[in-house]
């Protein structure tokens, strides 16, 4: 009895001090510079519907079902997916444009489990009419995806899908 009893303590204290030192916060993002003018890469940005010609998910089920809801390029667009086990099911919802500069949204992922996270655009203009664009996201670990944190790790899950859309972004828009 008293076996059973400092076995389930002893997970407990693992499961807490686990919970105390997981990682409360992720922030992946990658950058890369494009050859064309600010206002142009900006503009092609902010539309939702763009992004299915770059994207990384796009290739891992092109068959994907997509629905969207209000004006695209605007806040408040809605941009809803359903694919494959590779990209689940979810929706993006442009929540803030600053004009030139940002475009921030929220992603909300309903499969293969739920959770929000944060994700933006930065645009910056650089030397010779390029521009610096920078695609990240960012969010909360909740418990107990926390604990799970601590052996994954969202930036080496994410990061190769962010360079590789931003590459897609990159010959689209310079060809």
């Amino acid at each position: 009895m008293y076996t059973l009893l400092y076995i389930l303590m002893g997970i407990l204290v693992l499961v807490v001090f686990l919970a105390i030192i997981a990682p409360k916060n992720y922030n992946v993002f990658r950058t890369i510079e494009v050859a064309r003018p600010k206002v142009e890469v900006f503009e092609y940005l902010k539309y939702l519907k763009k992004q299915r010609e770059w994207s990384p998910w796009e290739k891992k089920d092109p068959d994907m079902d997509h629905k969207f809801t209000g004006t695209d390029g605007e806040v408040g667009v809605i941009s809803y997916w359903n694919g494959n086990k590779d990209v689940g099911e979810g929706e993006q919802e442009i929540t803030k444009i600053i004009e030139g500069e940002r475009i921030e949204g929220e992603l909300r992922f309903l499969k293969p489990f739920k959770s929000t996270s944060d994700c933006y655009f930065d645009v910056e203009e650089i030397s010779g009419g390029s521009t610096k664009v920078t695609w990240g996201f960012s969010g909360k670990n909740k418990f107990p995806m926390s604990i799970m944190m601590l052996f994954m790790n969202m930036d080496k899950m994410v990061g190769k899908d962010f360079e590789e859309g931003l590459g897609s972004l990159k010959s689209i828009l310079e060809n």
